[in-house]
């Protein structure tokens, strides 16, 4: 059989039979794009660091949003997230990579082109928006085909070979034997610190490292030599290029009221009764920027009204994960089903004593819970047409309706 398989299967097959998609893949012969010009393509991605860092006393695996020029393999921008990224990691990350700022150097301006991976943040209206109206195209690559952005995956391994791997809190260390997979006394990064430490190896990245593709080049040398004029946009106009619509409000004396809540700022002393603008970045709920409604004339920021203190945060997070804590122990304790042993063939037998009251109370609560055993569509049927020109088209309409419980009406 051995033999058969050896002779009858390609290596590719034989590859994925034995570890997957992934390793099959590897044994596939793919084309190579030109490299092309500075700024003509950009690839973006989310990749979680297999590296746990320390976030407000939790062990967390932080995840990096970032932009790399495919000409160059200059890492134009990132975002680092501690919990899952969204649309406003993108945004964070777009607005680091098109501007000239550090720690990315010379590196930025608008691309001509994005490639992403199909990913819901990268396609939301938000992110979309933004590319709209920086005039950039967004090329929205197939599933499962990582080759189609293969510089963005080399850089997504190279992250962890060359600074992730000796980090201390990688978690993908081995672990030969019954050992823990990492010691208890190992000591974590603090989210500050690993962020600070991944934007130094990016700069590495930029400045020192030579990747083969280069041929002997840096990204910065590469990026120097390329004599293609750039797209800048000013700083203020890519905050407001990035940040999300909330359509029009009134300023009255409390300020504006957004989502149910209260946003003021200084600005507003004199100005109640106008109409305004809103923009916010999304999930930042402790600010929103205002812009006045006719001119579009940026006013300035507004902060929540009322806003809760750190400590508080900090007691209604431990309470809600307290509460989560125990919902997932009464559902675990709630699915658990015990059947009784047998030594003989017959049907299997649940074992759970319920009396009458019991089982009556459980069913009325589901029965309470559930909207769709609520509607009753059939209790009063549709009436017909009123008669023409009667005073008695009301006794009509209501002739041969079924009579309806008073508890019902009620």
């Amino acid at each position: 059989m051995h033999r058969a398989i050896q002779r009858d299967l390609m290596p590719g097959e034989r590859a994925g039979l034995a570890s997957g998609e992934r390793a099959a893949r590897k044994h596939d012969a793919f084309l190579a794009r030109p490299r092309g010009w500075r700024n003509q393509v950009w690839e973006t991605d989310h990749v979680q660091s297999p590296l746990l860092v320390d976030v407000d006393g939790r062990a967390r695996r932080p995840w990096i949003t970032w932009f790399i020029d495919c000409a160059t393999n200059a890492i134009t921008g990132a975002a680092v997230t501690p919990g899952d990224p969204s649309r406003e990691s993108v945004l964070a990350a777009l607005r680091s990579a098109v501007l000239h700022e550090e720690p990315y150097g010379p590196f930025g301006g608008l691309p001509e082109k994005v490639r992403v991976y199909r990913g819901k943040d990268f396609l939301s209206r938000t992110v979309t928006a933004a590319f709209d109206l920086l005039d950039v195209t967004v090329e929205d690559l197939p599933a499962y085909a990582p080759h189609l952005k293969g510089t963005v995956e080399g850089l997504n391994r190279a992250v962890e070979s060359m600074f992730l791997a000796s980090t201390p809190g990688y978690a993908r260390q081995p672990c030969p034997g019954k050992r823990a997979s990492r010691p208890k006394d190992e000591g974590l990064l603090g989210f500050e610190d690993f962020t600070t430490r991944l934007l130094a190896w990016t700069s590495w990245w930029n400045t020192e490292h030579r990747p083969a593709p280069l041929r002997g080049k840096t990204p910065l040398e590469a990026w120097q030599d390329d004599p293609t004029p750039l797209r800048d946009v000013p700083a203020a106009d890519l905050w407001t290029f990035t940040l999300e619509d909330a359509g029009t409000r009134t300023l009255t004396t409390r300020g504006i009221r957004f989502r149910r809540r209260d946003y003021v700022g200084p600005w507003m002393t004199g100005q109640a009764g106008i109409q305004v603008r809103l923009r916010f970045m999304p999930h930042h709920d402790h600010r929103i920027e205002v812009y006045h409604a006719a001119t579009g004339r940026y006013l300035g920021s507004a902060d929540l009204a009322d806003q809760a203190t750190d400590e508080q945060i900090s007691a209604v997070r431990r309470a809600r994960a307290a509460r989560a804590r125990r919902l997932k122990k009464d559902l675990e304790a709630s699915q658990r089903e015990r059947y009784a042993a047998v030594n003989q063939p017959e049907a299997p037998r649940w074992l759970g004593a319920l009396t009458t009251a019991q089982a009556e109370a459980e069913l009325a609560q589901a029965a309470g819970t559930a909207l769709s055993d609520l509607a009753m569509p059939g209790l009063i049927p549709p009436a017909g047409p009123p008669a023409r020109g009667g005073t008695d088209s009301k006794n009509e309409l209501w002739a041969g309706a079924p009579l309806i419980p008073r508890t019902a009406r009620a």
